[in-house]
């Protein structure tokens, strides 16, 4: 996301937060409160929310019955932090997430926690796959965004991020997404061209790690055939399949995980990000049985043990997943955003295509200036909203799940009369 045209004001922020910060720079406010799909800043100001922690909060912000959950929990006293040991939290997540994703859903893997963040769950995943298979080379895609640790950013594509790194990243070889040259070419095949030419120079990998819609990457998506036939590549190659389903998952993009109509199994799943429902840090990396060959204690870390998360996680599962209700409300938001965001993007010239899937989907601006000035309208009218892509082209709504209705159609709004306004200026400044 591009930030340079908004600063921070003068304050703490200025004077002791690092330099890094991004986000607080295109939204130069202090918020004090949420709920639902709303932001409260301390002067009053609300604002209906498009980006949800960048789909931490699928379920919005300050649940009240994930918030009443662990609201008990502490009250009662029950276990904060416990390193990877059995606690009754973990033991009711366990069982709640083997009921009501894992067996409906046919699928069998280990739950590695392998600490608080996404780039934990894509290192754990990597490690994984390189410890089976006993290669080092992993093949990631153009555009793909998998964390900023040295290992997951060696994975990652854009150049921004991995400037920042200060050493090589190695280890990784980056081949083209599905759609990258256009849809006359399938990708799919030219890797499996390259791996199979023992001359091609492309070292037979430990893992191909692929995100079904590339979320920071400007919201491509990847076809269910495409999907496929990466996996059969993989399991021809012996490589392991790794979905990054960290962004795209937890409802999202449909079904809880993103890639369940695709009919793909993978070795690997990473989740992050919406997994405990309420914001707080969890990840998981989802092991196939046959590749837990970890000895205890080799692959660590201290903030494995959330006992919080777990609590809100749990609740989370048996709110939202205990029946298809929620999916298919999701789904009727889907095509209610989708719908407006075609509106919005037969409204301007240098609107393009609608992008992404599901709860996951944006506008392709002509230019990352175009896009970002976008974002600063529609801030200043109320609505947060991101870019994303190579060059933050893209106009990304990512709003809770759980938004109502006339939320969505409010936010909608601001985003059009954004994109009026922006498209005005050009005219005026052209003629």
């Amino acid at each position: 996301m591009a930030y340079e045209h908004a600063s921070a004001p003068s304050n703490i922020f200025e004077r002791r937060e690092s330099r890094v910060r991004s986000y607080c720079r295109a939204f130069p406010a202090v918020f004090r409160s949420a709920r639902g799909a709303e932001l409260i800043a301390e002067d009053g100001a609300r604002y209906i929310d498009f980006l949800a922690g960048c789909s931490t909060l699928n379920y919005g912000h300050n649940h009240p019955e994930l918030k009443r959950a662990l609201l008990d929990y502490i009250e009662a006293d029950g276990v904060a932090h416990g390193l990877d040991m059995h606690t009754r939290a973990k033991a009711r997540f366990l069982e709640t997430f083997e009921r009501r994703i894992l067996k409906p859903r046919g699928m069998d893997y280990r739950v590695l926690f392998p600490g608080p963040t996404g780039a934990n769950a894509v290192e754990a995943a990597l490690k994984t796959a390189r410890k089976v298979t006993g290669r080092t080379n992993v093949i990631a895609f153009t555009n793909g965004f998998h964390g900023m640790t040295l290992g997951a950013l060696a994975a990652t594509g854009n150049s921004g991020k991995r400037g920042g790194a200060g050493v090589p990243l190695t280890g990784v070889t980056h081949e083209a997404y599905d759609g990258y040259f256009g849809e006359e070419t399938d990708t799919a095949d030219q890797l499996d061209r390259r791996l199979s030419d023992p001359s091609s120079g492309l070292d037979k990998p430990a893992a191909i790690i692929v995100e079904t819609v590339q979320g920071e990457g400007g919201l491509n998506v990847a076809s269910d055939a495409w999907l496929r036939k990466i996996e059969k590549i993989a399991r021809k190659h012996g490589a392991l399949f790794i979905i990054d389903d960290i962004q795209a998952g937890i409802g999202r993009t449909g079904g809880f995980f993103s890639f369940e109509k695709a009919g793909v199994t993978p070795d690997i799943v990473t989740l992050a990000k919406s997994l405990s429902g309420l914001g707080l840090p969890m990840a998981l990396t989802l092991i196939r049985p046959q590749h837990d060959q970890w000895k205890p204690g080799e692959h660590n870390g201290t903030f494995r043990g959330n006992n919080h998360a777990f609590v809100t996680a749990a609740k989370a599962l048996d709110l939202f997943w205990s029946d298809d209700a929620f999916e298919k409300e999701t789904a009727q938001k889907a095509a209610r955003l989708r719908a407006g965001l075609e509106k919005i993007a037969a409204s301007a010239p240098f609107a393009g295509r609608l992008k992404g899937r599901g709860m996951m989907s944006g506008i392709e601006m002509e230019s990352g200036e175009i896009a970002t000035e976008i974002c600063a309208a529609c801030f200043a009218n109320g609505l947060i909203i991101e870019t994303s892509g190579s060059r933050d082209e893209v106009v990304k709504v990512l709003a809770p799940l759980t938004i109502s209705d006339e939320q969505l159609d409010a936010g909608l709004e601001i985003l059009a009369d954004a994109v009026r306004a922006v498209n005005a200026r050009q005219q005026k400044s052209a003629a």
